[in-house]
Parts: structure tokens; sequence; C-alpha cells
């Protein structure tokens, strides 16, 4: 099977964090943006598989700071480790104040994906290579992911 540039599985989102997305103190619901992640990480995996896909884990999420009402909300994925049939997709969220014109990172984020045929059983995807600082330092780091995810699976 083929590689492909990691940069081909990228998707980029923009979202309006509005009134009914966000709890008593106006900032989002932390459960909002992990609906949004979620999402943006199938797409993502679907884009690089061509097939369909199934969240197999939430690996980590880093809330490193609140978007708040009028924000704009950007989500950018991209695939950065492929094992047989699995994805590891990375996301990372930003919120931009369009007014003041000032941007943070809010939340970090690695889910695993897994592609899938018609009746649900797994395929084969191919195999990613970085181009990017981000990405090869990314896919660098990935079998250390991978191997926290095992060992988090034994102590279930």
């Amino acid at each position: 099977m083929e590689k492909v540039a990691i940069q081909d599985s990228k998707t980029i989102q923009t979202r309006l964090v509005l009134p009914p997305d966000t709890n008593h103190l106006d900032t989002m619901f932390g459960g909002k943006v992990l609906a949004y992640i979620d999402e943006i990480a199938a797409l993502t995996a679907m884009k690089h598989a061509k097939s369909a896909v199934v969240t197999a884990s939430i690996d980590s999420v880093d809330f490193l700071s609140a978007a708040k009402v009028g924000d704009s909300l950007m989500l950018e994925a991209f695939v950065t480790y492929t094992g047989t049939s699995s994805m590891e997709v990375y996301v990372k969220v930003t919120a931009r104040d369009l007014i003041k014109n000032e941007e943070r990172l809010t939340t970090e984020s690695f889910l695993t994906m897994v592609a899938v045929d018609q009746e649900g059983k797994p395929i084969a995807v191919p195999k990613v290579y970085p181009e990017t600082e981000e990405e090869k330092r990314l896919y660098r780091t990935a079998p250390s992911r991978k191997e926290n995810r095992e060992k988090r699976a034994k102590i279930r």
C-alpha cells in the first residue's frame, strides 16, 4: 500500500461560539468541544482512509484555555501515524477574538480512529509520511503515545 503525506489528511473547520454552547461563565462547554473534536477527527480519518471510520479512543484531551461567546473557534486535524487499520489523529483547537484580533490555543487532543468496511470490519489504511517540523515531531513521538494506550488498556 502506498504512503501518503500527512498534509493530505489535514482538515480545518471554523465555528462561532454562541450562547447555547456555553456555561454560566460564558465559556464553552468542554463536552461541546469534545463533540467537535470527535467530528473533525472522523472527517480527517475518512479523508485519509477513503472509508468509513469509528472512534476507538480519545487518548488525551488537554483544555489549555477557554473559548468565550463571540470567539471564532478553529479546529485543525490531521493523521499523525497509522497502524494496519488504525490512525492516530491530532486535533488542535484555537479560539480567536475577532474584534481584538487575539488568538489562543484552547485544546489539544489525540484520538485513535479505525477504518472499517460496510460490515464494520477493520480494513487496511495507507501509511503516512511527515513533511513539516510539527508533523515530524508528532510522527516521531507517536510510538510513545501508542505504548501509553497499550499500557492503559492493560489496567482496565
